[in-house]
C-alpha cells in the first residue's frame, strides 16, 4: 500500500483528489491539508511514501514545503500545478522534487505517476519541461531570492531582516543588487518579475 499525503489550499480540489486516490486499491491517503507549513508537520507525523503538493499554496509554496519535507523525512514529493511558470521546474528539481505534473492530468494517470514516484522514478510533464527549457535563467543568488520571497507582499526591510536573521543593512545591500540585476526600480517590480518567471 502506498501512503499518500495531499496538500492543496483549494478545498474542492483537495477533497476530489483525496476521493479519487482512495478509489485506487494500492493507494491510501494518510493526511490532507490546505497549508504548506502544516503539510511539513503532517509529513513528519504520518511518514507518507509520497507527498502530493500544490505549487501555489500559502503561506510559502509547494516547492518550499517539499524542500522542508525532504529535510525531515524520507518521503518522495510530487508537485501539481494549474499554471507552470517558466523557471519553477528548475527550482523544484534543484530542491529535490521527484515529480511535476499539471492539475489537468486525468486521475488515473496521476495515480500511476504517484506509483512511479513511490518506486523511485522521476516524472516531469513534457509540456512543463518544454516551458522550463525556454524560460529565462535566474540571475539572482539564493539569498537574494530569499529576500524577494519574504518581502513579496511588501514586508518592511526590518521584517525581512528579522525573518532571515540578517542585519537590515545586509538586506538593503541585497535589494540594491536585486534591482541592478533585474533592471527595475522597485522591490515590488523585482518580486513580480521573479514570480512570473518562477524564480520564487
Amino acid at each position: 500500500m502506498i501512503r499518500v499525503l495531499v496538500a492543496d489550499d483549494e478545498d474542492l480540489i483537495r477533497g476530489a483528489l483525496v476521493a479519487l486516490l482512495e478509489l485506487e486499491e494500492d493507494l491510501t491517503v494518510v493526511a490532507s491539508t490546505g497549508d504548506a507549513e502544516e503539510a511539513v508537520e503532517l509529513a513528519a507525523q504520518h511518514r507518507p511514501d509520497v507527498c502530493v503538493l500544490d505549487l501555489e499554496m500559502p503561506p510559502t509554496d509547494g516547492v518550499v514545503a517539499a524542500a522542508a519535507i525532504h529535510r525531515r523525512v524520507r518521503a518522495r514529493t510530487l508537485i501539481v500545478t494549474r499554471h507552470a511558470r517558466p523557471g519553477v521546474l528548475r527550482r523544484a528539481l534543484r530542491e529535490g522534487v521527484n515529480g511535476f505534473a499539471p492539475k489537468s492530468m486525468p486521475a488515473e494517470q496521476l495515480a500511476q505517476v504517484i506509483r512511479d514516484v513511490a518506486r523511485g522514478k522521476r516524472y516531469v510533464d513534457p509540456e512543463i519541461a518544454a516551458s522550463a527549457l525556454t524560460g529565462e535563467k535566474c540571475p539572482l543568488s539564493d539569498r537574494e531570492l530569499d529576500v524577494l520571497r519574504v518581502g513579496r507582499d511588501g514586508a518592511r526591510i526590518s521584517v525581512i531582516a528579522a525573518h532571515l536573521h540578517l542585519a537590515e543593512g545586509t538586506v538593503r545591500n541585497h535589494v540594491s543588487s536585486i534591482l541592478a540585476k533585474v533592471g527595475v526600480e522597485t522591490r515590488h517590480e523585482a518580486a513580480r518579475i521573479a514570480w512570473e518567471n518562477g524564480w520564487i
